[in-house]
């Protein structure tokens, strides 16, 4: 499927990710008008091309495709809102990060308003549209989804999960929850090796390859927990995986121990529930 270049485009929201998202669509020639609710940020989108609205409503009713990247929920209501007898007949892709239930929501109030609404998880930061390791997940209409997949695709990878519009956002930030732990020990660990003089980017140079190396066990892990038998040989068991001595040495080291003891209690609930024999990924047994 080719691009139609002929899709009247407005987006709303000219932050640094939607001033990306809109730049990648007037590059690849698709007539583009923005809006962003403090002026002077469509200067560098007019240089390329873009049309400025002056209001939201004005950029809605130049746009089949009204794509929305605002800060919050609240936000992408507080423009909208008014604006819902413009919205019937067109189509809404919301970009904006919600959680699953603001997502269904959103889908509900865009039915009611008579427009077609896909809703996407974006992830990726804004200097990496467009290019390598870029992804966006879809979820809501698969109509909408299909027909714009070559606009969508200028952005990024585009995944879609189905119907349920809330299904993006669910992915997007159970996606996240991984990274910000493991963003989150890697900074206690160079939080634990500073004192002794030692940088972060140092540490950085030894923490990838560690951390690259041990991602390749989620499958494994995965084929566990979808199994439900925490006690298949060839797992490290919870008892060994006890984190006491990684505690002592980072409270030796004057760093605060929460980010570790958040994993070391649910390790403790499990043995204390007499499975300290069984395997290290049991712990999502905790979380659930």
């Amino acid at each position: 499927m080719t691009a139609d270049n002929s899709v009247q485009v407005s987006v709303l929201g000219l932050g640094a990710m939607g001033s990306a998202l809109a730049g990648a669509l007037v590059k690849a020639g698709y007539p583009t008008t923005v809006w962003n609710r403090s002026p002077g940020k469509a200067e560098a989108l007019v240089a390329q091309g873009a049309v400025a609205a002056a209001t939201a409503g004005d950029a809605v009713r130049a746009g089949q495709l009204v794509i929305v990247c605002l800060l919050d929920h609240a936000s992408v209501h507080e423009v909208l809102d008014p604006l819902s007898p413009e919205l019937a007949g067109r189509t809404l892709v919301n970009v904006t990060t919600t959680t699953p239930a603001q997502s269904r929501e959103s889908a509900a109030w865009a039915a009611r308003a008579g427009a077609a609404y896909l809703d996407g998880g974006i992830m990726a930061e804004p200097a990496m549209i467009g290019g390598p390791g870029s992804s966006i997940l879809y979820s809501g209409s698969a109509d909408v989804f299909h027909q714009h997949k070559p606009l969508l695709d200028l952005w990024g990878t585009s995944t879609y999960f189905g119907e349920d519009a809330g299904l993006a956002s669910l992915y997007d930030l159970a996606l996240l929850a991984g990274m910000y732990v493991m963003f989150a020990g890697f900074m206690h660990g160079a939080a634990m090796v500073a004192p002794e003089g030692v940088t972060a980017g140092e540490f950085a140079a030894l923490a990838v390859p560690w951390l690259t190396a041990m991602t390749g066990a989620l499958p494994e892990y995965a084929a566990v927990i979808d199994g439900g038998d925490y006690t298949v040989e060839g797992q490290q068991s919870l008892a060994f995986s006890n984190l006491s001595d990684l505690l002592a040495a980072s409270s030796d080291q004057g760093v605060s121990t929460e980010v570790v003891a958040m994993v070391q209690r649910l390790i403790q609930r499990q043995i204390d529930a007499g499975h300290g024999a069984e395997g290290f990924a049991r712990i999502i047994e905790s979380i659930r």
